[in-house]
């Protein structure tokens, strides 16, 4: 393969996990990413534009956060220019619509994004194609089961679809449980590979997930991490300890901790390339004394690693519906963009930022910028630090992805 690198575009790019995966393959350059959420977009930038040179960025596209309908109404010539160009698009339409962990709404108007994700890849027309979204986008919308919409079904339609100066693709996607590929969070999501029809290769789009699999063992063995780290592999060397609180660094009238000797191979390869001793966006939560009280009941009292039941949340007088203490043998379930869905283990709070990126496989030296959260209205319009986290693809899985998008490139 030599020096050469493969070129991409990152669509929906959020804080920018998979575009670290790729970066950190060595193979793969980004050419630009776009990303609606100012938030979202200020931490990529920081991370992959400035601080690690990833993007070949175009003098066309001013460097800031773009809404897709603005870029393919006024760039519509230059994206026409990169046909045979750009070896790869990835990423899906944002989520919220169609995941199973909020309301799903069909006429969420997030949902028509998937349309405007069609026209930019009949547009650009890149060599390989790789799509995620959550699991709910291959199931059905709709009471009606003759006439609600599974929109992956849609997408790989559209895909596969010859048309006017577009030839379509070979596609086929399948669900992927990441916490299979060194993910300390049990986190399935829908992925789908499509291989332009007259691209010159003997491998198919299923061929990705024979070739994923394969490529796993080595992988880890590589990266020197169990095949399934645990919660406690990932983050039990960021505990509170007297001894070791400091004031947070970056906001006032808050706690954080420097980090407490690294007790797994896991946090090692998080900790890597990170040299300072107190951890980035590590604030701990400052919760009320009634807060502290029940949450050490329910740490002490409660099945870890399940949500609460109904009957428990009478018991203990608990108003939310979907609360759990995290299991700490076991990789955690889907985090979301809702932190306090999650009871510490062994400590009476949520997670830190920190803490959250770790279950994202983000390494420590990777920054978050913006507010640590929101709330009322304006969850509508801010993308806070753990929103970004939730909504992220996990590096570690964009990584092996990378690899072997460029097997069925580089054949």
């Amino acid at each position: 393969m030599g020096s050469k690198k493969f070129k991409y575009i990152d669509l929906f790019a959020g804080c920018g996990g998979l575009s670290l995966g790729l970066y950190y393959t060595g193979i793969w350059k980004g050419l630009f990413a776009i990303e609606k959420s100012p938030d979202a977009f200020l931490t990529l930038k920081y991370n992959l534009i400035e601080k690690r040179k990833h993007f070949e960025w175009p003098n066309w596209l001013p460097q800031k956060n773009h809404d897709i309908n603005e870029v393919l109404e006024k760039y519509k010539n230059e994206l026409r220019a990169y046909r045979e160009k750009v070896d790869l698009v990835v990423g899906g339409p944002p989520c919220q619509g169609f995941s199973t962990a909020g309301r799903r709404r069909e006429d969420d108007e997030r949902n028509s994004l998937v349309k405007k994700y069609i026209k930019f890849i009949r547009l650009v027309q890149p060599k390989i194609i790789f799509f995620e979204n959550v699991k709910g986008f291959t199931q059905q919308f709709g009471e009606n089961k003759t006439k609600g919409k599974v929109y992956s079904d849609y997408v790989i339609n559209a895909l596969k679809r010859n048309g006017n100066n577009y030839i379509g693709y070979d596609v086929y996607g399948q669900l992927v449980d990441f916490s299979e590929f060194g993910v300390p969070q049990k986190r399935t999501r829908f992925i789908l590979i499509g291989i332009r029809k007259d691209y010159p290769t003997s491998l198919n789009a299923k061929d990705f997930f024979a070739l994923l699999q394969q490529n796993r063992y080595n992988f880890l063995v590589n990266k020197e991490i169990e095949m399934r780290p645990n919660l406690q592999d990932a983050i039990s060397d960021l505990l509170i300890k007297k001894e070791n609180l400091i004031d947070s660094p970056d906001s006032n009238n808050y706690k954080s901790s420097k980090y407490l000797h690294p007790k797994s191979k896991y946090q090692l390869l998080m900790r890597k390339s990170f040299k300072s001793e107190i951890p980035d966006s590590h604030r701990f939560t400052k919760h009320s004394e009634h807060t502290i009280k029940l949450f050490s009941v329910l740490i002490k009292n409660t099945t870890k690693g399940k949500r609460l039941s109904e009957k428990e949340r009478k018991k203990y007088n608990v108003k939310k519906r979907s609360i759990a203490v995290l299991d700490p043998k076991s990789p955690t379930p889907t985090i979301t963009t809702h932190p306090d869905d999650y009871i510490h283990y062994c400590e009476p709070r949520i997670l830190t930022v920190r803490e959250y990126a770790r279950l994202q496989s983000f390494p420590d030296d990777f920054e978050f910028k913006g507010k640590y959260t929101t709330g009322g209205k304006l969850r509508i319009k801010e993308v806070p630090r753990y929103s970004q986290i939730g909504n992220a693809i996990p590096p570690l899985f964009g990584e092996i992805a990378g690899l072997t998008l460029s097997e069925l490139i580089d054949e």
